[in-house]
């Protein structure tokens, strides 16, 4: 599927993380983030050769101990981007309008902090990620795709950096997406944000 004009991505996937997190009776997660960290940098020194498009297949970050399988999240009828199915083996979602993991651009992966009645979500941990933090995502022409964590933000999703998130970059990074912070109605107040750029690809 070809990719969405940036200024269309960058719009459907901010409606995505202004969504709840979880359902009716998901409970906070006790992660804590820091939103004093800086965005990473556009530079593109060091950075890993960028990859052909692949759809990932699965999502290893071994600090936080995520070992999951990734879906493919496409766009709600309200036009927002899809987030995961709140169900009791939770898994990751890529938004499939966004570059895959390894492209040049910002990938863009969700998950959820709790899953409603079934407790914690794949991401419940995301913000106890720090720099320099290890993510791999396997694709599924079998390449695995190695990112280093630069940031880890948690802000309040009134206040969504979307320029950040999804601006242009000209190296391959990665962004990974979840609720944070008290309940608020069916959601939650704030959104951690993992920045990751590709260091190294393997068979």
């Amino acid at each position: 599927m070809t990719p969405l004009s940036r200024r269309t991505f960058a719009t459907a996937a901010l409606a995505a993380v202004l969504v709840g997190c979880g359902g009716p009776q998901a409970h906070q997660s006790a992660a804590a983030g820091s939103g004093s960290t800086p965005p990473p940098s556009s530079t593109s020194a060091n950075a890993a050769h960028a990859l052909r498009r692949s759809t990932p297949v699965r999502l290893r970050i071994p600090a936080i101990g995520v070992d999951t399988p990734v879906i493919r999240l496409g766009l709600a009828p309200d036009g927002s981007v899809q987030v995961p199915p709140i169900t009791a083996h939770d898994r990751a979602g890529w938004y499939g309008h966004s570059p895959t993991p390894g492209q040049v651009g910002p990938s863009v992966i969700l998950g959820h902090v709790t899953v409603g009645s079934y407790g914690d979500g794949v991401f419940r941990h995301l913000a106890q990620l720090h720099q320099g933090d290890r993510i791999t995502a396997r694709l599924e022409n079998g390449t695995k795709a190695a990112f280093t964590v630069s940031a880890v933000r948690t802000v309040a999703k009134a206040d969504f950096p979307a320029d950040d998130v999804y601006g242009d970059v000209d190296r391959p990074e990665l962004r990974l997406i979840t609720c944070a912070g008290p309940r608020t109605g069916d959601g939650y107040r704030d959104n951690v944000i993992v920045f990751a750029t590709l260091s190294s690809t393997s068979p």
